[in-house]
């Protein structure tokens, strides 16, 4: 995608010029701290990323990842009492380019007071017809061992599977559109070891199934709009780009979801982006989901991620080029802020008797520098 928003932006000499081998991302370090507040939930945390190239055709990457998490969601405070703990993550990689292929192996382990997560990809990226299509093919594998708190070792396990394939084409010089497909697949405890449902008013332990399959499908259309402000108008002379998104999931445990994203950013002067976005999503529940269950079926929960909401969110970045030396490396410093909002339409809030909503904010900070 870093060489797709390169293009974009007009920062290639056209498409007409042939590629003879595809590039390992470059060099970087990366700092970042994040916080997020919403719903009763307080994470905050920094992460730290480093890729560096051994070879002119190997690189390997690592990153590291802690959140501290206060917990005092409707679920939590409803049900039982605040809590807060500690979630680490290290994420390795390695990638690897030949010809025109770039193949990256990944592994990645999470670690909870309760729950430890582990997963294993592969990703081949491959350019053809001189560069102007991408093909892209993905797997993922997770393992997963779930306990509860004040218990010793674990009582279950899940496994998690993802298949990808995907397209981006060069429609013009200022043109890129993209389609990929995803595959997901679930087997084992896939619940929550903590979250009741309700039956007839009582709580009762939740059940779920076992396995659950899904289908994603996501369009992208990104395209440079300089040429849409003219002289002497606002922004004339500068780079803008925007783009589109749509996204459609489904599974079969009856949940279908619209994802819609568009988004802004133009460059004022050489040293400062800005981007802007602003994104919708919808989606309907699972054939077991109930707020309160009127008859007793085998499957039940009152997971709110598995009813029936509406969401949307609205994020801005800038970026600043701190300091540049041309073929050698570049800093740059760069926040975001994003607001979201979610409205459930068949969880109650048993404080209000009402629908339940909230509204969240995620702040991020990041120093980054290519060498």
């Amino acid at each position: 995608m870093g060489r797709a928003l390169a293009r974009v932006f007009g920062l290639f000499g056209g498409v007409a010029g042939t590629a003879q081998a595809v590039d390992l991302p470059p060099d970087h370090a990366e700092a970042m701290l994040h916080v997020y507040d919403g719903g009763g939930v307080l994470a905050a945390g920094p992460a730290v990323l480093i890729r560096k190239s051994l070879y002119d055709t190997l690189s390997l990457s690592a990153t590291y990842y802690v959140d501290a998490v206060s917990n005092a969601s409707i679920d939590v405070v409803t049900t039982a009492s605040k809590y807060s703990e500690t979630r680490q993550q290290l994420d390795l990689g390695i990638d690897y380019a030949v010809r025109d292929s770039l193949i990256r192996v990944t592994a990645s382990s999470g670690k909870e007071p309760d729950y430890i997560a582990q997963t294993f990809g592969v990703d081949v990226s491959q350019e053809l017809l001189s560069g102007m299509t991408t093909v892209n093919l993905g797997f993922t594998e997770g393992h997963d061992a779930v306990g509860r708190k004040g218990e010793e070792g674990f009582f279950d396990h899940a496994k998690h599977w993802q298949y990808r394939v995907g397209a981006t084409q060069i429609v013009t010089s200022r043109w890129l559109a993209s389609a990929n497909y995803e595959i997901l697949a679930d087997k084992g405890f896939l619940g929550s070891a903590y979250r009741p449902a309700r039956v007839f008013g009582a709580f009762v332990p939740e059940e779920v199934p076992r396995t659950r399959s899904a289908r994603a499908l996501k369009f992208r259309v990104l395209g440079d709009i300089s040429d849409w402000f003219k002289d002497g108008s606002w922004g004339a002379g500068q780079r803008h780009s925007m783009h589109v998104d749509y996204r459609y999931y489904w599974d079969n445990w009856a949940i279908k979801a619209h994802t819609v994203e568009g988004g802004y950013s133009r460059y004022f002067g050489d040293k400062w982006l800005a981007d802007t976005w602003l994104r919708f999503n919808h989606q309907s529940a699972a054939l077991f989901y109930s707020d309160n269950a009127q008859e007793e079926t085998k499957y039940i929960t009152r997971n709110r991620q598995l009813g029936t909401f509406n969401s949307w969110a609205l994020g801005g970045r800038a970026t600043y080029e701190y300091a540049k030396v041309p073929g050698q490396y570049d800093i740059k410093l760069s926040g975001s802020l994003e607001y979201v909002r979610f409205d459930y339409k068949d969880f109650t809030d048993f404080r209000t008797g009402k629908a339940y909503a909230f509204n969240g904010a995620l702040l991020q900070l990041y120093l980054t520098a290519n060498f």
